[in-house]
């Protein structure tokens, strides 16, 4: 099981930025495709920005475009989230996954199936 660390939450007002960093222990980590998750109180997961194993290839929730950007230091195990021009309705907890899928179309990032998440990292955006 691959376990992993998310870090760089907290609260910014809105129009702020955060950072969030998720370093995982697992070996392979260049390997994967890896995202960015999130779950808002009382709504589903969804899925934020993923990043496939050289970085050649991302998507990012239609909310996000623009604002949001992923990146990944393989020899660190590490996976990146920038957030800009944050929003109220980021609020949520992060969750990064050390093993997902970007359909072939582009159009959706998935987690593996039965992933089993870390603690996630707390995200408040004040209006």
């Amino acid at each position: 099981q691959v376990q992993v660390v998310e870090s760089g939450g907290g609260l910014v007002q809105a129009g702020g930025s955060l950072r969030l960093s998720c370093t995982t222990s697992r070996s392979s980590f260049g390997g994967w495709t890896v995202g960015w998750f999130r779950q808002a109180p009382g709504k589903e997961r969804e899925g934020v920005s993923c990043i496939n194993w050289s970085g050649s290839v991302t998507w990012h929730a239609d909310s996000e475009k623009g604002r949001f950007t992923i990146s990944r230091d393989n020899a660190k195990n590490t996976l990146y989230l920038q957030m800009d021009s944050m929003k109220p309705e980021d609020t949520a907890m992060y969750y990064c996954a050390a093993q997902a899928n970007i359909n072939v179309a582009g159009t959706r990032c998935e987690p593996e199936d039965n992933y089993a998440w870390g603690q996630g990292t707390q995200v408040t955006v004040a209006s």
